[in-house]
């Protein structure tokens, strides 16, 4: 019986050992291939944004989520995917960063409390998927208002391919004081509807709220330092939220804690945006009124200025009456002239838009407004790209069509150098490697871009 039993265990014992032969060396060979062939990305135009050298044409190969190789003639393996993208100008993929992926257009103060955080989150990730579409392939979202850390949530959902979106640095909720500027302070005070923001009023409050939201999983911290704001006589006035020591002490916690990222604050004019300077903050937000002495220290430290230039103009345009319009406008016409003494005075932009109260995957109207008042094409693609990548942390890595960086590409229509606003019409997005959006080329474009003739 026993001699029945081996000989009847022996095939099967070597059949067993025959797959497990043939499961290594296919894990094997799957392990020398990539996960996806090369790409080889052709346009009659890529942008090298440090330099604004424009290459014609130009070529991007991609492996995985990296780029391997930049010229107008790069290596094509055997295998590779090559996508003609014709009469279109290569650029890094756009930076954001000033978002707020949970607000929509509508009543802010309204949606923020009867809206639901599961439905909100729903809808903020239609939100960053209509960003990416757009062109967005790194956002800063600067405040949830009024739902906490959910944005977290997005943020990995977005990393670990569980929905599209573009890479974040997400915020919780912003920090505010008691009345501050995103206080519930126009309803009825019996019924103690909550604030968009954290509240923290002293020292030791916007510390420990920032090690709580640490704690749930934020990148960086936004603090609103001033507000309500008013015109009077044609001057901007804002009362200030925090003192300097105050800022200081967030800013010393950003440190301890190696965010990396900085301090976001949200500061419209003077004094609360001299307090942010000399606190050492990363960026101050809207930045409408900025004093010689604050830009000189914004100077000195490398603070970037976030104009957001689109949410004025929609709000001056969508106004709910005359006197709301007249109101928006005056504010935003002030705010022009404040903008073209700050390029003057040459302190460093970064782009964002505060696009949420407006429709998502609209905001690169931001670039076309900044040349309008002011920046040449280069300096705002330089201000989004370079500076945009310093300010959320991931310089070296995005915001330049480089070997070793991420594949983040797009590609627009004609040339962003003498008409900024075809970053408005994105017509080929990459994110990681991965092509998440191509419109297709005229043919007469992918004839051009192959015989090099205007056709």
């Amino acid at each position: 019986m026993r001699e029945f039993s081996q000989r009847f265990r022996l095939p099967s014992f070597c059949v067993f050992v025959a797959l497990t032969l043939v499961l290594v060396a296919a894990a094997a060979a799957a392990a020398q291939q990539p996960a996806t062939p090369p790409i080889v990305l052709h346009a009659v135009r890529l942008l090298q944004v440090d330099t604004g050298n424009v290459l014609q044409p130009g070529e991007i190969l991609v492996e995985g989520e990296r780029i391997v190789a930049v010229g107008t003639s790069v290596e094509r393996p055997h295998n590779a995917k090559i996508i003609d993208l014709g009469d279109v100008t290569l650029l890094p993929g756009l930076i954001d960063a000033h978002v707020h992926l949970f607000l929509h257009p509508g009543a802010e103060d309204l949606q923020t409390v009867e809206e639901s955080v599961p439905w909100r989150t729903i809808l903020a990730e239609q939100a960053a998927k209509a960003d990416l579409l757009a062109g967005f392939t790194a956002e800063r979202d600067m405040g949830t208002e009024g739902a906490g850390s959910a944005s977290t949530a997005v943020r990995d959902a977005i990393d670990k391919g569980i929905i599209p979106g573009p890479r974040l640095r997400v915020c919780a909720n912003a920090i505010d004081i008691l009345g501050g500027h995103e206080d519930a302070n126009h309803f009825n005070p019996a019924q103690h509807v909550l604030s968009n923001a954290d509240y923290a009023n002293t020292a030791n409050e916007i510390v420990a709220v920032m090690r709580e939201q640490h704690k749930e999983g934020a990148d960086f911290a936004k603090i609103y330092q001033t507000g309500p704001d008013r015109m009077i006589d044609g001057v901007l006035h804002t009362p200030y939220q925090y003192t300097e020591a105050q800022l200081a002490a967030a800013v010393e916690e950003e440190k301890r804690l190696g965010t990396g990222v900085g301090i976001g604050v949200h500061a419209q004019g003077e004094p609360g945006t001299l307090f942010a300077a000399k606190a050492g903050v990363a960026s101050i937000e809207h930045a409408t009124q900025l004093s010689d002495e604050t830009m000189r220290l914004m100077k000195e430290r490398g603070i970037f200025a976030v104009p957001t230039f689109t949410i004025f103009d929609y709000f001056a345009q969508h106004a709910t009456d005359a006197d709301v319009a007249a109101r928006e406008s005056a504010v935003l016409d002030y705010k022009i002239a404040e903008f073209k003494k700050q390029i003057t005075a040459g302190i460093s932009f970064a782009v964002g838009s505060d696009v949420g109260p407006f429709p998502h995957g609209m905001q690169a109207h931001e670039f076309t407004l900044m040349v309008r008042y002011g920046m040449k094409p280069l300096a705002v693609l330089q201000a989004d790209l370079i500076n945009g990548a310093k300010l959320l942390g991931w310089a070296g890595q995005i915001g330049e069509l480089k070997p070793g960086y991420y594949a983040d590409i797009v590609a627009v229509p004609g040339n962003p150098l003498d008409d900024i606003s075809v970053v408005e019409h994105v017509r080929f997005v990459m994110k990681n490697g991965e092509v998440i959006m191509q419109k297709p080329a005229s043919i007469a474009q992918v004839q051009s871009s192959v015989t090099g003739k205007n056709l």
